[in-house]
C-alpha cells in the first residue's frame, strides 16, 4: 500500500497509527463484538469511550475546571449562528475582527442574530495579516470579541492571545486547535471542526466558559443550546459518535509524542522547511506578512501562473496532492497539520527546488 502526501486543508491527513487502530478495531471494538459504529451512544461501551475523549482533550488544554466540553455537530459554520444565539444574553452587538475568508463568513452569518461591528480589519492589505491590537476599536458593552485565530484560506495565525477587557473573547480554531499550548482562561468561548487536527468531519469541539450559559435566545434549537448540551453531557440526541472514537484515538497520538508543547515545536520545524525556501527564491512568493505566517497552512504563487497546472501535476506524480489553493485566492497551498510528517514537508520542498531548476 502507498499512502500519499495529504496536503489538503480539509478533511486532511490523519496518523496512520490511529488509521491502523481503527481498521483493527472496526469489526470488535474491545471484545464488544459491535463496531464503535453500531453502538448505542447511550451504552457503556461508547459512554467510555467519550468520557476518556473529553478527559483527554481537557489534559491536553489544561481546560480549567469551570469550563464545559461540548461535543456537537454543524462544524463552524454551524457554530457562527449556534454562539450568536447562545451568547448574546441581553447584549444587542458583536465586535469581530475581520482577518480574512473566514471571519467574513462569522459576520454575515451573526448578522442575522445581533448588530455586528468590525472593530479592524486587513482587507485593506489583501488580508495578508492579523490586524495589530493596537488598532482595534472594541466596544465594552459588546457580547463579545470574535477573532478566527487562523485563516485557513490566507495562511494568518494569531501568534498572540489579544487582550479584550471584561468582554468574553470567542475564537474559532477549527484549523488550529491542538497544534500548540493555549491559555484556555483567557477565552470565552473556542469552538472549531474537527476535520484539521482531530479526526474527521462531523464533529464540533466546544470548550465554553460555564458563567455564558443559560442565555440562549428563545428561538435556539434544543440541540444547539449550550446549556442543554452541557446538562446531557453532548448526549442530548445522538452525537457523531464514530468522529469522537477518533479524536479520542488523535488525543492519544498527541499526549503519547509528548503533548501540545512537542507538537508546537513538531509544527513549527515543518513550516520553517516551507518559509526558509519560500524566503531564498523570487521564483515563489508568500502572501503573508512573517510575522502573521501561519503554522497550519502556507499558501504560495509561482511567479508564472501559467505553470500552475503544470506544477499540480507534477506533484501528484510524486505522490503529493491537494496543493491547489483555494479558489477564492489562487496559486497553491500546502496545509500541514499535526498528522503531516515533517518527510512530507520536505519532500515538497525538494520537488519545489526541483521545479524551479527546470522551469525558472
Amino acid at each position: 500500500m502507498t499512502r500519499v502526501y495529504n496536503f489538503s486543508a480539509g478533511p486532511a491527513t490523519l496518523p496512520e497509527t490511529v488509521l491502523r487502530q481503527a481498521a483493527d478495531e472496526m469489526l470488535d471494538w474491545h471484545g464488544s463484538g459491535m463496531s464503535v459504529m453500531e453502538m448505542s451512544h447511550r451504552g457503556k461501551e461508547f459512554i467510555s469511550i467519550a468520557t476518556e475523549a473529553e478527559t483527554l482533550l481537557r489534559e491536553l488544554l489544561a481546560v480549567p475546571a469551570n469550563y464545559k466540553v461540548l461535543f456537537m455537530q454543524g462544524g463552524a459554520i454551524g457554530e457562527n449562528a449556534i454562539v450568536p444565539m447562545n451568547l448574546l444574553r441581553g447584549k444587542a452587538s458583536i465586535d469581530f475582527v475581520d482577518s480574512g475568508e473566514w471571519s467574513r463568513k462569522s459576520i454575515k452569518e451573526a448578522k442575522k442574530y445581533a448588530a455586528t461591528r468590525v472593530v479592524a480589519s486587513s482587507s485593506g492589505t489583501a488580508y495578508d495579516r492579523v490586524p495589530p491590537r493596537a488598532e482595534w476599536q472594541l466596544d465594552p458593552e459588546a457580547a463579545y470579541v470574535h477573532i478566527c485565530s487562523n485563516e485557513t484560506i490566507g495562511g494568518v495565525e494569531y501568534h498572540f492571545t489579544p487582550e479584550v477587557g471584561g468582554v468574553p473573547l470567542v475564537a474559532d480554531m477549527s484549523s488550529n486547535l491542538l497544534s500548540r499550548p493555549v491559555d484556555v482562561s483567557k477565552y470565552g468561548l473556542i469552538y472549531g471542526g474537527a476535520q484539521k487536527n482531530i479526526g474527521p468531519a462531523g464533529l464540533t469541539i466546544v470548550i465554553v466558559r460555564e458563567d455564558l450559559l443559560g442565555g440562549a435566545l428563545p428561538i435556539t434549537p434544543s440541540a444547539f443550546d449550550f446549556s442543554v448540551v452541557a446538562e446531557n453531557e453532548s448526549m442530548y440526541n445522538t452525537p457523531p459518535t464514530y468522529a469522537i472514537y477518533i479524536a479520542g484515538l488523535v488525543f492519544k497520538w498527541i499526549k503519547a509524542r509528548g503533548g501540545l508543547t512537542a507538537m508546537e515545536t513538531h509544527n513549527r520545524a515543518k513550516a520553517a522547511v516551507l518559509y526558509d525556501f519560500l524566503d531564498a527564491t523570487t521564483f515563489y512568493s508568500s502572501p503573508v506578512a512573517r510575522d502573521c505566517r501561519s503554522l497550519m497552512n502556507v499558501p504560495f504563487k509561482l511567479k508564472d501562473a501559467t505553470l500552475d497546472a503544470e506544477f499540480l501535476k507534477g506533484a501528484e506524480a510524486r505522490g503529493m496532492v491537494q496543493l491547489k489553493g483555494h479558489r477564492a485566492v489562487g496559486g497553491m497551498r500546502a496545509s500541514i497539520y499535526n498528522a503531516m510528517p515533517i518527510e512530507g514537508v520536505q519532500a515538497l520542498a525538494a520537488y519545489m527546488k526541483e521545479f524551479e531548476s527546470s522551469h525558472g
